[in-house]
């Protein structure tokens, strides 16, 4: 039996030395220690653990939540180079010597434009693959619902990965695709609602995102976020010196005040900040930690426009100082932050107050 000795992990293409850099901090922290191998602009990730060492350990240990660079995390076996004659033995070998078995397969590509163009290969080996892994009996109807990933990165390059309920995007290549909503005045709208559903759980919008709370947005123009809030029939402050959608402005839900909203403040306690200003970071945590500090919200999302280069330094200097001004307050709170699908240069920060 073969004994898996590295994660894969997937990430937004060209954020891969972003991810190497937050793996080698984390990992380090705990007493692991590893190497990340990777070519930039691919999407993806190897890191390598001790020889001696299952990698399950570790996968556990850095959760997928807690990771701000990584779309999807695998437990994974070595790549395999195959043959255009007979692509999928040794994948179904691979998979039987390393005595696996699990409930579902999932055909992934990077997201690239070379990983695209590999649907067509994916597509027609779909049934014969699984096919073959039911009569091995790795495919299975019960296996703790554990799936099998398989990642093309061309047509003769493979890596099987392993992931496990509770600990996986459960998105195709960990992308959550959101359909850009009819009416919406910018596609910045879509990076709050997919914020929503990363930090948010689903059964729970009833009672943090309810209609009749009220909400402020900072640098709001022209409404991609604030019509997020409209649409869950939140009252809404639109702080922006620039223009609001007039149809927002109609829904009778908006107050706009053409201010600064490193300086308004809000008339009385609310339930939601969100903000998507365009600035330094250090400014915008500032400002963000100002709110939670004194209260002025129950939850926020905001996001932190990141640099260039060291990139992954920057965001941890800005958590690591929110969170430490938090505990200096006495304030309690939960803290995330994840690079998601619809953001680019940019990672989203969510707190919740947990004496709210």
């Amino acid at each position: 039996m073969t004994t898996p000795h590295e994660l894969l992990l997937y990430c937004r293409p060209g954020f891969e030395p972003d991810l190497a850099a937050e793996l080698a901090d984390k990992t380090s922290r705990i007493g692991w220690h590893g190497e990340s191998q990777f070519a930039p602009g691919t999407g993806f990730l190897r890191f390598l653990g001790p020889p001696d060492e299952p990698i399950n350990a570790l996968q556990r240990a850095l959760p997928l939540t807690s990771l701000v660079f990584a779309r999807q995390s695998l437990v994974a076996l070595s790549p395999l180079t195959l043959t255009r004659e007979d692509r999928l033995s040794p994948i179904v070998e691979q998979v039987v010597e390393s005595g696996w078995n699990f409930e579902s397969i999932w055909q992934e590509t990077p997201d690239t434009n070379d990983g695209k163009a590999l649907s067509g290969l994916i597509k027609a080996l779909e049934r014969p693959l699984a096919s073959l892994l039911k009569k091995r009996k790795a495919l299975r109807r019960k296996a703790g619902a554990r799936r099998l990933h398989v990642l093309w990165s061309a047509g003769d390059r493979v890596q099987l990965g392993m992931s496990f309920p509770g600990n996986r995007s459960e998105a195709p290549g960990g992308i959550r695709r959101l359909r850009f909503p009819h009416g919406a005045p910018s596609r910045s709208t879509l990076k709050l609602e997919e914020a929503w559903h990363e930090f948010v759980p689903r059964d729970e919008w009833e009672d943090r995102l309810g209609e009749g709370m009220q909400a402020a947005d900072l640098g709001a123009a022209p409404g991609g976020w604030t019509w997020q809030l409209v649409n869950r029939g939140m009252n809404v402050y639109a702080i922006d010196n620039g223009p609001m959608d007039k149809s927002l402005m109609a829904s009778g839900l908006v107050e706009h005040r053409r201010e600064d909203g490193f300086v308004w403040k809000p008339p009385c306690r609310l339930d939601w900040l969100v903000c998507d200003i365009v600035d330094r970071p250090t400014r915008v945590v500032e400002m963000v930690e100002r709110w939670l500090v004194q209260r002025w919200c129950r939850e926020a999302i905001f996001n932190l426009k990141l640099p260039m280069r060291q990139r992954w330094w920057q965001v941890n200097d800005c958590l690591a100082g929110l969170e430490a001004s938090l505990h200096e307050a006495g304030i309690p709170a939960a803290l995330s932050c994840r690079h998601l699908y619809h953001d680019r240069e940019e990672v989203t920060v969510h707190v919740r107050l947990l004496d709210a």
